[in-house]
């Protein structure tokens, strides 16, 4: 989840800076990019007929073709050199195909067994038209050549965070990780995100969660505010003529499968970060064929995904920053008991909250935080990704000076990237549809008590990221997936599961949990960095590339000379 703001609902990664600034996970310029031409002479791995993604191709009830980049919130100077085009595959492949088009299989309608749905066969490629009752989506599709003039002939496909951030927006945060020294990085915007169409996003929901600051966040008050920004959204959603059921992890896993076999690739690796790596744990079961392995940064389990796993990944991500402070003697002796003090005000500010008024650059007005439990603990959860500050902050507000912490809240929040970036239709599909249906509020009210037991019960049912995420989901009404979107992902596909000592956003112990039902995995944590490791530490972006050269063996002897950081130090 750079400035790193999370916006409420979201379990996104962002770019590293600030906190007053926007993230690579939450991505108010377009731009319009430059068209990539067959003909353009970019080296690359090659398909059937040419460089990847250089020919148009149908199969089944998909078909890419080649043609312009897409638009961007921001300027993207890479995408120049990018071979680029869109992929058309049906909404809801539910419905009944037409008589042109080739039968396809059923994909993910039936019980998993011990390894996932069977999947079916691949479809011949087209010959004649191709049709399918309903109505089709388009689907971004951006390929990053390969700075090799010799690249392996298995590229690699990004999975974004989110739910609801457009990958080609994440191009640069790939790009410098060295990601695509060795193969081309194919980056396809999931399906309601901000270069497809449609286009599913809600500034309006953007916009409360900036306002919000200014309210007590768990106040009943406050949520039925929240669930009226949600009812808006769905309207909006509604008014695209998308059909909301359709938005989750099993029909974008099959646009993905559809994306691999319109390319004409045979095999290909997967990167996800952060909620990418949710849609990549089931992607792995439910279209195995294809992949030659899979690299998962800032890991969330289908399996766990909701409230508790929330709660958790708070407690190990400040225990995991609280821990080096205390390690350090200049951090120690300046901030003694760090983690005793923020509970206490945890606790403190719940029951007797603090509203100031800060200062940001792109808000003309000053701005209205309240600072009470909840926002604290959001705060936290993202301030781990500049964790030098966190203690001089904690140790500021408990001496009665709220502002570094509320300008940092403000900040992210009002911050342009953090405004009309998220498709949050993508979001409530899947958080509706695979977390809510199987998980209680007193579910989450129990994990947020074995995380934090010292908290007051008006925190616990509003975990970090999700508040009010029960009342969302019944206003947003979609069906629930099948059950077994809640099994574990069970195969021998090689897997790297990477995660961060200091991550509060999805649990540094979640990698080692995927790890035991995955036979061939690799779980390394990297110690001293928060969410998504490979955006801020070249240690974690020297393993990522070496496992992808060799899924066997990644090489993490760098981990060996990590530091943590070096604490700043009030007067």
């Amino acid at each position: 989840m750079s400035p790193r703001t999370t916006p409420r609902r979201r379990l996104a990664r962002r770019l590293p800076a600030t906190l007053a600034g926007a993230t690579a996970g939450v991505l108010v310029v377009g731009l319009a990019a430059m068209p990539a031409h067959a003909e353009s002479g970019i080296d690359g791995p090659t398909g059937p007929t040419g460089p990847i993604g250089t020919v148009a191709r149908t199969v089944g009830d998909a078909r890419f073709e080649p043609g312009p980049c897409p638009r961007t919130a921001d300027p993207i100077p890479d995408l120049a050199r990018a071979r680029c085009g869109t992929l058309t595959v049906p909404e809801n492949r539910s419905r009944p195909k037409g008589p042109n088009k080739p039968k396809g299989p059923k994909e993910a309608s039936k019980p998993m067994g011990a390894k996932g749905p069977k999947e079916p066969k691949e479809p011949n490629e087209s010959k004649g038209p191709w049709a399918h009752e309903g109505r089709r989506i388009t689907l971004a599709v951006a390929i990053m050549p390969a700075e090799s003039r010799t690249p392996a002939p298995d590229p690699i496909v990004w999975f974004a965070g989110g739910p609801g951030d457009d990958a080609v927006s994440e191009i640069p945060m790939a790009l410098a990780g060295d990601l695509n020294r060795d193969r081309d990085v194919i980056f396809m915007s999931q399906r309601g995100t901000y270069s497809a169409d449609p286009v599913l996003t809600c500034p309006n929901i953007d916009e409360f969660n900036a306002r919000a600051l200014g309210l007590v966040s768990n106040a009943p008050s406050t949520g039925r505010l929240h669930v009226e920004a949600t009812r808006a959204c769905r309207d909006r959603v509604d008014g695209t003529g998308a059909d909301r059921g359709t938005y989750n992890d099993i029909e974008s896993s099959a646009d993905y499968d559809a994306l691999r076999k319109t390319l004409g690739v045979k095999q290909w690796n997967v990167f996800g970060i952060s909620y990418g790596t949710h849609l990549a744990l089931n992607y792995m079961r439910l279209h195995p064929k294809g992949i030659r392995s899979v690299g998962i940064d800032g890991v969330l389990p289908p399996s766990l995904g909701g409230g508790a796993v929330t709660w958790k990944a708070a407690r190990e991500g400040f225990d995991g920053l609280f821990k080096a402070c205390a390690e350090q003697p200049a951090c120690n002796t300046r901030y003694p008991n760090l983690k005793a003090t923020f509970l206490r005000l945890v606790s403190e500010l719940e029951a007797d909250p603090i509203t100031t008024t800060v200062t940001v650059p792109v808000h003309p007005e000053p701005v209205k935080v309240v600072l009470d439990g909840g926002n604290l603990v959001t705060w936290l959860t993202s301030a781990t990704h500049v964790a030098a500050g966190v203690p001089r902050s904690i140790d500021e507000l408990a001496h009665g000076n709220p502002q570094r912490i509320a300008e940092q809240l403000a900040g992210g929040k009002y911050s342009p990237q953090a405004i009309g970036r998220v498709a949050h239709g993508l979001v409530y599909g899947v958080f509706c549809s695979q977390w809510t249906p199987y998980e209680s509020r007193a579910d989450i009210i129990r994990g947020g008590r074995r995380a934090f037991p010292s908290f007051p019960r008006s925190m616990l049912a509003n975990a970090p990221q999700l508040a009010w995420l029960h009342d969302d989901c019944r206003a947003w009404d979609v069906p629930p997936a099948p059950p077994w979107i809640r099994d574990v992902t069970r195969s021998d596909i090689p897997t790297l599961a990477l995660s961060g000592g200091f991550d509060a956003q999805t649990a540094p112990s979640n990698g080692a949990y995927v790890a035991r039902t995955l036979s061939r995995s690799h779980a390394v944590t990297v110690p001293y960095v928060a969410h998504v490791v490979f955006a801020d530490s070249p240690c974690a972006q020297t393993i990522t590339t070496s496992f992808f050269a060799d899924p066997a063996a990644p090489d993490t002897r760098c981990l060996a000379g990590l530091q943590p950081p070096q604490f700043e130090i009030a007067p």
